[in-house]
């Protein structure tokens, strides 16, 4: 049962006996899989007993720690036990252990072979550390190096880290490179023709973090003082409120004017800056939200008008979001970046042929981005800080074969984006506490938890404005959700931050008698919602523009225009635009046009006048634009990639029971994979039908009865008796094996 839980590929597909669980235990892949989850301090142990020879030959337990020692590491006698019992546990090393300590001293112990191979470095390096350069003294070391020098050292840096000299021989001469960086300890002489660079040199050249070579000890947090729950909510509460404004700044430029996708996918550079533009949202930050929007279903695509590609546009479910309010929006957004299976960092980044990234396109696309996010943010929530490099440092520690998943820019790039999600704040999780809304994310809690856990360090919600004489209006925070449609109904946002600032103008006065408001309800709203006195300037600006609008009325005809005041008709029927719009009088008060009403309004609104639309009823039509609008649609996701998660207890057991409960039946094959194949090419010889036991990719187990064609690359090629279709079998899926008579 513990090395099930511990190693859980090892029972899918469920092996039938204890050969097939053998052979799987000492499978390369699996064996790489289980130490993907090795520290350092454990690898540095494998290290040891590689050294010590346990990959040949059984060796006592406690030569791994004689090993180290000899190396000059410090370290206590309990850790290392600790690491060899986890490697006993997951069945990468065994031996006598009469006693169950794990490590006993005197005790034989071997190593799975396939295990030294895990190690990402070389294993000799144990017996060079005393002559390599501290931690402390790189940066100063390759600062301080020659063009010749640092030529070698860069090309060993992005290469393969060991390489082939003449310079290596003790009595080369001490003025060329590579003996004066050897002597340096930036270089290892491996042997007289060969040398290497030292692990952590080379991820100080790459710009990463550097794990101590001299040191197997965990590294210590961020360091710095603990910032105070006051300033967190603040710096959170900020984030939030911007990235739901440029949110909404989004989805109202892609209304207007959608994105035209390119033909190979995504969005090109010039549309996106194009909308970054028109929103008012940074380019960078454009592309991070455009990407969270699609994840969370507000903004989808559909063939454009030539049909060609794709066209982006919010859906009908952004209309809903953007009523709601600001905990369930940002709950919605933020489970849709922590779930989402993209990198957005990467657009503008350089692709392999030299071209720049684009949103939304598939090199975007990373199964395990929703891994590699949530282990940053556990980084940050163990307290390391948000700092790049110290999170860096110590996730190179703990996952030191994933090393290549988290470069410094993935670590850099993963936490900005928390940032500016809110996620992050001041250096650790936004909200302090159980009830973060990072440690929410953590917890895999729903829209509801995280709504909850956003909302308590959220401001409350104002339900006042200030009016200013020159006709602005000042939101000093973020305004409840009715009244925020209401303001922003009847004024426009001049300026957006911490406090919002808004500008009455006669456009936006008609915009609200639009919709149908009437003079006093907007002489309401302000006396009923300002803290300050309503300004006379505004109460005439709403009056005028009351008195002015729906003077003019225009309807469906394809338009007409009704008019009370024959005067004001035969004005506008005398005025240029009656012959743009092909006016024609039919009564002193009614003229019709073959324009579309939108049009109509439009035109007539240029040349100076206020008209209102009207609709069957003679009532005021609401005519302001909508906005292009798509059915809901969210990116193809596929499966997530990172650590498999052990199995339920009650499968484990079931497992179990067939491997000890185990029997061969005749013309059956549940063993090795040696003999499954060997049946397999049995049967393709004699054209016979086969029966196996198939386990799919969601772990589901069946049996097929099917005509082997080939086998060949690791999959068995057959013929389905009951579709008569051909399928592809992966041979690590088939659990068991029955041959028919031909």
């Amino acid at each position: 049962m513990t090395l099930l839980s511990v190693r859980p590929d090892l029972a899918v597909p469920p092996p039938l006996n204890g050969r097939v669980l053998c052979e799987r235990v000492r499978l390369r892949a699996s064996v790489q899989r289980a130490m993907d989850e090795a520290d350092y301090f454990t690898l540095s142990v494998v290290e040891a007993f590689v050294v010590a020879g346990a990959a040949r030959e059984r060796v006592p337990a406690t030569a791994a720690a004689e090993v180290l020692r000899a190396a000059g590491l410090e370290f206590a006698e309990a850790e290392v036990s600790e690491r060899v019992m986890w490697l006993r546990e997951r069945a990468l090393l065994w031996g006598d252990d009469p006693e169950g300590a794990g490590g006993g001293a005197g005790q034989p112990v071997r190593l799975l072979a396939s295990v030294a191979e895990c190690v990402p470095w070389r294993a000799g390096r144990l017996g060079s550390l005393r002559d390599v350069a501290s931690v402390g003294a790189v940066p100063d070391l390759v600062a301080g190096a020659d063009e010749a020098q640092r030529s070698i050292l860069e090309t060993l840096a992005h290469g393969s880290p060991v390489g082939s000299t003449r310079d290596a021989e003790p009595g080369a001469d001490p003025e060329r490179p590579v003996p004066r960086l050897i002597e340096a300890g930036l270089l290892v002489r491996v042997d007289e023709r060969t040398v290497e660079l030292p692990h952590h040199v080379g991820q100080w050249l790459r710009g990463d973090a550097m794990v101590d070579p001299h040191s197997v000890a965990e590294p210590a947090g961020g360091a710095g003082r603990a910032p105070g729950q006051k300033q967190v909510d603040g710096a959170a509460a900020g984030e939030v409120a911007d990235l739901l404004r440029e949110c909404d700044a989004l989805v109202t430029a892609l209304g207007d004017a959608p994105l035209q996708g390119l033909r190979a996918g995504g969005v090109g550079v010039r549309e996106l800056r194009r909308l970054a533009k028109q929103s008012g949202v940074a380019e960078e930050r454009s592309a991070l939200l455009l990407e969270v929007l699609v994840e969370a279903g507000l903004v989808g695509s559909q063939p454009a008008t030539s049909g060609l590609v794709l066209e982006w546009a919010p859906t009908d479910a952004s209309d809903a979001w953007g009523r709601a309010d600001m905990a369930h929006r940002w709950s919605v957004l933020a489970r849709a970046w922590w779930l989402m299976p993209r990198r957005p960092w990467l657009v503008g980044a350089r692709d392999r042929d030299g071209k720049p990234v684009v949103v939304l396109s598939d090199e975007v696309g990373q199964v395990s981005a929703p891994a590699d996010r949530r282990v940053i943010v556990e980084a940050v929530a163990a307290g390391r800080g948000a700092d790049a490099l110290a999170v860096q440092r110590w996730l190179l520690w703990r996952w030191p074969r994933l090393s290549r998943r988290f470069g410094g820019v993935v670590v850099r790039s993963v936490l900005a984006e928390a940032r500016q999600l809110g996620v992050v704040a001041s250096g650790v999780l936004s909200g302090l506490g159980v009830s973060a809304p990072g440690q929410v994310l953590l917890e895999e809690g729903d829209l509801t938890a995280l709504a909850r856990a956003v909302d308590g360090i959220l401001p409350e919600p104002l339900d006042h404005v200030l009016v200013q004489a020159d006709l602005t209006v000042v939101a000093p925070g973020p305004l409840l959700p009715e009244l925020q449609q209401q303001v922003a109904l009847v004024a426009d946002v001049e300026s957006a931050g911490a406090a919002t600032v808004f500008r009455v103008t006669e456009r936006s006065v008609l915009r609200a008698l639009d919709a149908g408001w009437s003079a006093a309800q907007v002489h309401q709203l302000f006396e009923r919602r300002s803290r300050t006195p309503v300004p006379q300037a505004l109460s005439y600006l709403v009056d005028d523009m009351a008195r002015r609008h729906g003077r003019l009325r225009v309807g469906v005809g394809s338009a007409f225009v009704r008019c009370e005041d024959p005067a004001l008709l035969s004005e506008i029927l005398a005025s240029s635009v009656a012959d743009v719009l092909g006016l024609r009088a039919l009564a002193p008060t009614v003229a019709v046009s073959q324009a579309p009403l939108t049009e109509v309004l439009e035109r007539l609104r240029a040349a100076g006048f206020s008209p209102a639309g009207e609709g069957v009823d003679g009532a005021i039509v609401d005519m302001r634009p909508r906005g292009t609008r798509v059915p809901p649609h969210r990116m193809p996701r596929r499966a997530a990639a990172g650590i498999l998660h052990a199995p339920p207890r009650e499968q484990l057991e079931q497992v179990v029971r067939n491997v000890r409960a185990a029997a061969a039946e005749p013309g059956r094959v549940g063993a090795s994979m040696s003999e499954t194949l060997a049946m397999l090419q049995l049967a393709l010889a004699s054209r016979s039908r086969v029966t196996i036991g198939y386990v799919d990719a969601q772990g589901v187990a069946g049996v097929r009865t099917v005509v082997p064609v080939s086998v060949a690359g690791g999959q068995l090629e057959a013929v389905d008796a009951s579709a008569g279709v051909a399928r592809r079998f992966p041979m690590h899926r088939i659990s068991a094996v029955t041959v028919h008579d031909a």
